[in-house]
This record gives structure tokens, sequence and C-alpha cells, in this order.
């Protein structure tokens, strides 16, 4: 059984908000991050006395596990995997490895235009029209949720992201393997 110091749990108060609220806790939010880092099995016990289950991913992030027994995602959930694919795809179609694009390219104001017109029957669904309503409505919730960060012209993906590209590369391979479970 862990011991749990909370004097050393500074940022307590703070991360539980962040994290109970469907954030993420990256590097760049230095002073949580480290925090998580530094007394991660304190935490981790902490949590799971609250009945929530603390992770940690490799690539850099902290957050909550969510029940993912419901199999219809919100439509949040959705806008943020709807835009990650159209950009994936997006930055294929133009040459360029799609993963570096998605975390080292500005998502600025006329890519976005661009990819709802190009995508106009997907982002129909999610009644998204226009590049100004994926940034106030999905740009702005991801920065909200940590998962991507407001610069110069625009917005830059963080590691978070790799959640959503996780679960589409897991919705592809399950298609795949129904396909070929057709032949």
């Amino acid at each position: 059984m862990t011991t749990i110091n909370l004097n050393e749990l500074t940022e307590l108060q703070a991360i539980h908000k962040k994290l109970a609220s469907g954030c993420h806790i990256s590097e760049q939010d230095t002073t949580q991050w480290q925090q998580l880092d530094q007394h991660m099995d304190a935490y981790e016990a902490l949590f799971a006395s609250l009945g929530q289950e603390l992770k940690h991913d490799s690539r850099g992030f902290f957050y909550f596990a969510a029940d993912e027994s419901t199999p219809n995602m919100g439509k949040t959930s959705r806008s943020f995997a709807l835009t990650i694919y159209v950009l994936i795809e997006h930055f294929a179609n133009l040459g360029k490895d799609p993963l570096r694009a998605l975390f080292d390219e500005v998502i600025d104001l006329e890519l976005m235009q661009t990819l709802v017109q190009m995508n106009k029957h997907l982002f129909d669904q999610l009644e998204l029209f226009s590049g100004s309503e994926l940034r106030k409505d999905v740009y702005g919730r991801m920065v909200r949720f940590g998962l991507a960060r407001e610069v110069e012209n625009g917005y830059q993906h963080l590691a978070p992201v790799y959640r959503y590209i996780d679960a589409l590369m897991e919705v592809n391979e399950t298609q795949i393997e129904g396909f070929e479970d057709t032949l």
C-alpha cells in the first residue's frame, strides 16, 4: 500500500479539478505535470480511493480513464475525432508525413475553412458549417480539454491528441478485420 503524504501533493486541488472535468495534463502544464510525474504513486492511490483511475501515457500526458462502455461518443468527441481524421487525410494527400504535420503545423482559419468545404457532408452531420464554427466549437474545446494550444495565427495540437489517433487506428483495424472475415 502506498503511503500518501498530502503535504507533498501541493497541486492536488488544481490537478483533480482539471482531470475530473475531462481535461488532460501534458508537459506544457509544467507545474501540474511535474507534480504528477514526481508523485505518481501517491496520486494514483489517492484517486483510486476516490473511484477514479489516473492514466499516464508515455507520450507525455495524464488523464482520468473514462467509462468507455458507451458505444456512442458524445458530439464533442465525435467532432474532435472527425477533425483529426480529416487533418491526417489532408496532410497525407499533400504528400506530408501526416502525424508530423498534425503536431508541427499551425492549424489556421484558412485551413479550417478548407477542411470544412472539402468534407462538407461529414461536418454537416455535426452541424459545423464553416471554418469559424470549427475554430470556435471544436478548437475552443480542444484548448479547454488540453488537446491543443492557441498560438499566433491558429492552434497546435498537443500530445493528448494521440488518444484520438489510437481510437481511429482501432476502428480502422476492426474494419479491416471485418472485411477480411467476409472474404
